[in-house]
């Protein structure tokens, strides 16, 4: 008897597992990247670096700055909406800041879960700096269509779409991918494409090594779950929904592929996406045309406001090497 029933109560577990293993999979792929999934209220962190004194100040300081210039900005530039249609057929929309008579030209690329409207502080500054600006918005985020976040991967491919859009305005553009966050990731798994010659440099701030590298530390940090067998699974099932893994989402090998000027930028308190991984895509990147630049008691894109003017003369000096 017991022979008879311990296969059965065996293969019931398994079941059991499978499908428990299945749901949860499931629930990850759309919280973290479904466009309604709840993946962008987080409520904990890294530990990191407790800020110097005054730093909290200044970022106070100087994001009510930048506040008050985006409104400026926005009042006398309110840009002009454009769109393209995606390689899968999607409807992507962005805003396009023109400054006349500039072959100076960014593409500034938001981040996780956001829109267009997040880069208006880099839009201020590159049209400042004589840049002609296009905003998008990724797909699934802000106005663009989709039911999957691209996370930069599936993003790389429209973001070649959105350059080809630029050189058909202006056969002489020289263009930079700047980008903080997923917009970060997506600059650089853009890099380890095939760009074209009018695409000059790149500018990344506190992007991630990869896909599968963030979600496994939001994974522990979130749900107290380790990667086996979760997010091997969720990965396998992104893969059907999304159309792509979690593991091949990797800026790090496409940095690796570089061979144009980029610039890194972090914050060694960002609690989301760690300081250490700066270093990592840094010395993945091939040749001499590279920089970096660390911004002390930053937390997650506050690079900018931690460090002020200086961030942008840091850039810019950066970029006029190159363009």
């Amino acid at each position: 008897m017991r022979k008879k029933i311990l296969p059965k109560l065996l293969i019931a577990v398994v079941v059991i597992l499978l499908a428990a293993d299945l749901f949860i999979s499931n629930y990850l792929v759309n919280y973290a990247i479904g466009r309604s999934g709840d993946g962008g209220d987080r409520e904990v962190s890294l530990d990191v670096e407790t800020p110097g004194e005054g730093v909290e100040k200044t970022i106070a300081d100087n994001r009510a700055l930048q506040q008050t210039k985006n409104e400026e900005f926005l009042a006398e530039h309110p840009g002009e909406t454009v769109g393209i249609t995606s390689d899968d057929g999607l409807a992507l929309n962005g805003v396009y800041y023109e400054n006349t008579d500039s072959h100076l030209w960014v593409i500034t690329l938001h981040g996780y879960r956001s829109d267009h409207r997040a880069g208006v502080a880099a839009a201020q500054h590159f049209y400042d700096a004589g840049y002609q600006v296009l905003s998008p918005d990724l797909r699934a985020c802000g106005d663009s269509e989709g039911d999957y976040v691209g996370m930069g991967w599936l993003d790389r491919k429209d973001v070649l779409d959105w350059v080809d859009w630029v050189t058909g305005q202006d056969t002489s553009a020289k263009i930079v991918l700047y980008g903080v966050s997923m917009g970060a990731a997506t600059t650089m798994m853009t890099s380890g494409e095939d760009t074209p010659d009018q695409v000059c440099a790149f500018v990344e701030d506190c992007g991630y090594t990869s896909v599968w590298d963030i979600f496994s530390n939001e994974l522990k940090l979130r749900f107290g779950l380790p990667e086996f067998p979760v997010l091997y699974s969720a990965s396998a099932l992104s893969s059907v929904k999304a159309r792509y893994s979690f593991k091949e989402a990797s800026a790090l090998k496409q940095v690796a592929s570089c061979e144009k000027p980029m610039m890194f930028i972090h914050g060694t308190a960002d609690d989301f996406i760690p300081y250490e991984m700066m270093d990592t895509l840094y010395q993945a990147k091939p040749g001499d045309n590279k920089t970096s630049l660390t911004a002390e008691g930053a937390g997650h894109g506050e690079a900018m406001y931690v460090l002020g003017d200086a961030y942008w003369e840091s850039v810019f000096s950066f970029l006029g090497q190159y363009m």
